[in-house]
């Protein structure tokens, strides 16, 4: 049987619109459909910011401590910071020891006492502003851990030109089209709203599941005492 040999299929941003007015019954006929489109798909993007963790965004920061510092800023594109711990070194060697530390939330952060105490860190705390930042207690003082080293969660980049592919996965590729299908069916074509919608969430959720980790799962058994 004779087969492509190729895995690299992929769509341009304007395959993605003109892919996404077809399912809505509707033909691009101007450059300004084209600018609304690009604009509903930059908007779909940045919802999905609130759609979970997706793995392909995910990426490790190592961050040289500074004695006395307790905050520092994470890069302008993280959008939150999953996981932190401490170093003796960068990269990973024979030598490295890290330390995990405990994420906590403000209120518990407002509620620690000498925050300007120097020591090993044991636990961080996450601004989510516009760029966030990340809290150290203790401040470090930088002796033997000289290292942070956090995961965050990566921005999706914006479309950007219409020759450009998104920045998503091949995986997310059904669900991009059929909610952008959504989002245009919402100016153009409302009779179809529900019913692309329908396909969207079901598309997306698939997607989500199929993004997820997949780590080994223990099952302990229980002991039973029968009464009597």
């Amino acid at each position: 049987m004779a087969t492509s040999g190729t895995t690299a299929f992929d769509l341009d941003i304007d395959d993605i619109i003109e892919e996404a007015y077809e399912r809505c019954g509707v033909r691009t006929n101007s450059g300004k459909d084209l600018k609304s489109a690009r604009r509903s798909l930059n908007i779909m993007l940045s919802e999905w910011g609130n759609r979970g963790v997706h793995l392909w965004k995910v990426e490790l920061k190592e961050q040289l401590l500074t004695a006395g510092t307790a905050t520092y800023t994470a890069p302008t594109n993280a959008n939150d910071v999953l996981e932190a711990y401490i170093s003796t070194t960068t990269g990973t060697t024979s030598s490295t020891n890290d330390v995990s530390l405990t994420k906590i939330s403000r209120s518990e952060y407002a509620a620690l006492p000498n925050k300007g105490s120097q020591g090993q860190p044991s636990q961080y705390y996450v601004d989510r502003q516009t760029i966030p930042t990340i809290t150290l207690y203790q401040t470090p003082d930088a002796t033997t851990y000289t290292y942070l080293k956090y995961y965050y969660l990566k921005r999706i980049e914006d479309a950007g030109a219409y020759t450009n592919q998104a920045d998503v996965v091949f995986r997310f590729i059904p669900c991009m089209v059929s909610g952008l299908a959504y989002y245009l069916s919402m100016k153009k074509n409302p009779q179809l709203v529900q019913q692309n919608k329908l396909l969207y969430e079901d598309e997306l959720q698939r997607a989500l599941t199929e993004d997820g980790q997949r780590t080994s799962v223990y099952i302990t058994p229980q002991s039973y005492f029968p009464q009597g």
